[in-house]
């Protein structure tokens, strides 16, 4: 069985292709996955997160599956990660090899071996790792790459490539030393040379202690009578370097033939096996990674749910305890991440589009980000930080978040923030998501409630799923208006969310179903910090 188009990420060659074309990649940039917060949490080193990022059913599927088995298998994990060395050395052993000058010299040959070696210990590594956890994998990818590995590890071609290996590592590996011979003309010159012998076991000195010790060195084809100069204390580095080469040259001839056709072996076959596997590291790095964030969103209380895969069509976004599990892998051993329910779609009961107000720092951002945070990690075929989870994918996500980008020197803050909004309408559709928070903040609530009116009539007009979480209660009072413009013209419905407080402005970080009522929110604020009117008479003494 030969392993063609064989993927961790992609199930069949037409979905990957389909990728790396852009075909189904969704409008989302790295500064968006650092706006969220993801590049806190996930932020793979082969290639950036946003490579990832798919808007395909069926990869989606296919990667839930790869994660359900690293998830449920840990030694799979343990398999991968214990193959990442061995392939590093393989990549260092071709750079080194590139960089060496020459080609077909001993240490090239030698190269080649080391190479197979290292592929061999791949192929074990596999083999028993995934051997081990046969019987409860699942999904199609490991099914694929374990019986495809079990076939390999257990044919013939392995077995003698195994036992070639070992014979030529023993001839190869085990010289110590050579026996030369050197014909001397009738003035006693060296008039021809050439290697006699290659032998397993080092010669001996025959210095002057073994002299001194009447060794007998009759029969003793191992010990030396006399050295030769050039690797004597006073020569040159050039002579010894002269004679090092004529050396591996003579090695080199000797051993030629086996090592040439042990080269053809490593090109016509490991080479092609080896690159298959060189060509995984990226994606080991991913599921790697990504299996290690969902373990440790579990060990940190946060839920962790398989997807249910909505199409793209029904605009979609229901989930049931919501965690933002940035916020959850920061949080200190005992405390736990509130979680939330949201739910956007088109039924009567829901919407499209909400508002978010509430108190400062009661949890608007935090919840913001949680919604664009869970569908990259349903894009990247990841398990969710919820209970349950029904989404569809998007076609892009859109994030607004406030910034101290160079623009507003020429522009203001207030231009900028509208010029980024205008961005945003190049290039949304009625399947994206738009994130927005705390915009429009650089002005007054007057002109940024006219602003943010409009924005959201032209949102609506869309139809893609919006949350605006914003400081402008009083922009609730616009809603009306607003959906009756939008919806007499087929426009999405905007409802309102309101971030909990509780007494004496203590957040809750429930995010409910309500109407914003900012008086409360600044009398509670108020209160907390002695800015009430009876609480400064109190501190003046009147």
């Amino acid at each position: 069985m030969k392993l063609e188009n064989f993927s961790l990420l992609y199930p069949d060659a037409a979905s990957l292709q389909a990728h790396l074309s852009g075909a189904d990649a969704p409008d989302v940039d790295m500064y968006t996955l650092q706006e969220l917060g993801m590049l806190e949490i996930f932020n793979p080193k082969s290639l950036p997160a946003v490579e990832y990022v798919t808007a395909d059913p069926a990869v989606i599927a296919y990667r839930n599956q790869t994660f359900s088995d690293l998830l449920t298998n840990p030694e799979l994990t343990e398999t991968l990660q214990r193959l990442v060395p061995v392939l590093q050395d393989i990549t260092e052993l071709r750079r080194l090899e590139q960089d060496a000058e020459g080609d077909g010299d001993t240490a090239s040959y030698l190269s080649s071996m080391t190479e197979i070696e290292l592929y061999i210990t791949c192929v074990d590594i596999l083999h028993k790792g995934l051997g081990a956890a046969r019987d409860r994998i699942k999904g199609t990818a490991f099914i694929r790459l374990a019986d495809y590995v079990r076939e390999l590890a257990e044919s013939d071609y392995y077995r003698e490539l195994n036992e070639k290996l070992a014979e030529l590592t023993k001839r190869v590996r085990e010289i110590r030393s050579v026996t030369i011979g050197v014909n001397l003309d009738a003035q006693l010159r060296p008039a021809q040379a050439g290697v006699l012998s290659i032998n397993a076991e080092p010669f001996h000195s025959g210095d002057v202690l073994d002299k001194i010790l009447r060794l007998n060195f009759k029969g003793d084809e191992y010990t030396c009578i006399a050295s030769l100069v050039p690797f004597g204390k006073k020569q040159t580095e050039n002579q010894k370097t002269a004679l090092s080469l004529a050396f591996n040259s003579a090695i080199a001839e000797v051993y030629r033939s086996s090592l040439r056709s042990w080269r053809r072996i490593v090109q016509s076959y490991v080479l092609e096996n080896t690159d298959f596997l060189l060509g995984l590291m990226p994606e080991i790095e991913f599921v790697v990674k990504g299996t290690q964030l969902q373990k440790a969103l579990v060990e940190r209380g946060c839920p962790l749910t398989a997807p249910i895969l909505r199409p793209m069509e029904e605009r979609v976004f229901r989930a049931t305890e919501l965690c933002n599990p940035a916020v959850a892998l920061k949080l200190a051993e005992g405390e736990t991440v509130v979680p939330n329910d949201v739910a956007f779609d088109t039924t009567p009961e829901n919407a499209l589009i909400y508002v978010l107000t509430g108190p400062n720092r009661g949890g608007k951002s935090v919840i913001t980000c949680a919604i664009g945070l869970c569908q990259v990690m349903l894009q990247l075929g990841m398990y969710l930080p919820a209970k349950r989870c029904e989404i569809s994918p998007v076609d892009g996500i859109f994030t607004h978040f406030p910034t101290g980008a160079d623009d507003t020197i020429d522009k203001g803050r207030l231009g900028e923030e509208c010029a980024r909004l205008g961005e945003i309408f190049d290039a949304v559709t009625a399947h994206s998501l738009v994130l927005l928070d705390e915009s429009l903040s650089s002005t007054g609530s007057y002109e940024a409630s006219y602003i943010a009116a409009e924005v959201l009539a032209g949102l609506a007009r869309v139809g893609c799923r919006t949350l605006f979480s914003t400081h402008l209660h009083e922009l609730a009072a616009e809603l009306d208006r607003i959906n009756a413009e939008s919806t007499r013209d087929g426009g999405a419905r905007i409802d309102t969310l309101v971030a909990g407080i509780e007494g004496e402005g203590r957040r809750s970080f429930l995010i409910t179903r309500a109407k914003p009522d900012g008086r409360s929110y600044a009398r509670d604020i108020a209160e907390r910090y002695g800015l009430t009117y009876d609480s400064i008479l109190k501190k003046i003494g009147k």
